[in-house]
């Protein structure tokens, strides 16, 4: 049983080739540039792995996609019409909630003015409103969404969660659709975006949707790039509408030196960390799945390509 295995780096290939050779002792790992026969390779294990490649394995069974997103497959007109399987599980769950927790406390406390405040030598103190009296809303109320609003409503905000169709989360309040957008936003003063990419939701975060935010809110983008619409955002800030921003994913990645945001005193970049599967925590559910499916023609997890998720 032939797995081929490709990131956008060479090592980290490597690394996730290690890790499945040793949890799937009995199929054979490689790289995918390094297959010499692609009509025998069954499996694909990829992230990003570019347009047309993975046509060339006519004999796949199915595809592994190293996270829970697939518009990185999605983007690919000649994708092969077989299943693809997203990688989720608790490690990636606990990552999303620390990164969101962090941020929305960040902005919370006021962390950005008071670095601000350090960098001048300032003694200036910043009284914040006490968690129940901050309103934060969860775009998308998926498995990460889901669980990043339940934790930040037993921490003690005052949560709401939008998605595409009703979604319960316990202590959080739900919205749903078109129509629930709005008065989702209303009174919004951080919004956290961790809703799929999906060709509804993208430029989802443009100028229409800040403005209906409360002004100076905090916008933390968690979930892809295009999400966002750039020039809106700078816009935003110039003007007050947001207050500050915590981005993690851009339209190009890396992000390149010359881009505004790096130097912006209100946006804080991160490196498309916020939940980023390791190799020996993602291969033991990589491992997992693909044996299940093998066996059985189906696992957990098969992302439903039509929905983009």
């Amino acid at each position: 049983m032939i797995v081929a295995v490709h990131t956008p780096s060479e090592a980290r290939t490597a690394d996730w080739c290690a890790m499945l050779a040793e949890r799937l002792p009995d199929w054979r790992v490689q790289p995918m540039n390094a297959v010499t026969d692609p009509a025998a390779v069954r499996y694909a294990v990829v992230w990003k792995p570019g347009t047309g490649r993975l046509a060339a394995f006519a004999g796949l069974k199915a595809i592994i996609s190293i996270g829970a997103g697939i518009d990185h497959l999605l983007e690919d007109a000649a994708l092969p019409d077989v299943p693809v399987i997203r990688t989720v599980g608790t490690d990636l769950t606990q990552r999303m909630n620390e990164y969101v927790a962090l941020h929305v406390l960040r902005h919370h406390r006021g962390m950005p003015a008071l670095r601000a405040a350090q960098a001048q030598r300032r003694w200036q103190p910043v009284v914040m409103p006490a968690a129940p009296d901050r309103r934060v809303g969860v775009m998308g109320l998926g498995n990460l969404g889901a669980a990043a609003a339940g934790l930040l409503a037993a921490i003690g905000f005052d949560v709401a969660g939008w998605s595409r169709s009703p979604r319960a989360v316990p202590g959080v309040r739900g919205f749903a659709g078109e129509a629930g957008l709005a008065p989702f936003l209303e009174g919004t003063e951080i919004l956290v975006n961790l809703l799929p990419l999906t060709e509804e939701t993208r430029g989802i975060l443009d100028a229409g949707l800040m403005a209906r935010l409360a002004p100076g809110a905090a916008l933390i983008n968690a979930a892809r790039g295009p999400h966002l619409v750039e020039e809106d955002l700078l816009a935003a800030l110039a003007s007050g509408q947001i207050g500050g921003a915590t981005l993690d994913v851009f339209h190009v990645e890396p992000l390149p030196p010359e881009h505004p945001f790096w130097t912006h005193p209100g946006v804080t970049v991160t490196p498309h960390v916020a939940s980023l599967i390791d190799p020996p925590t993602g291969s033991r559910i990589i491992a997992r799945n693909l044996r299940i499916f093998e066996e059985t023609g189906t696992a957990p997890d098969i992302a439903d390509l039509r929905r983009g998720y």
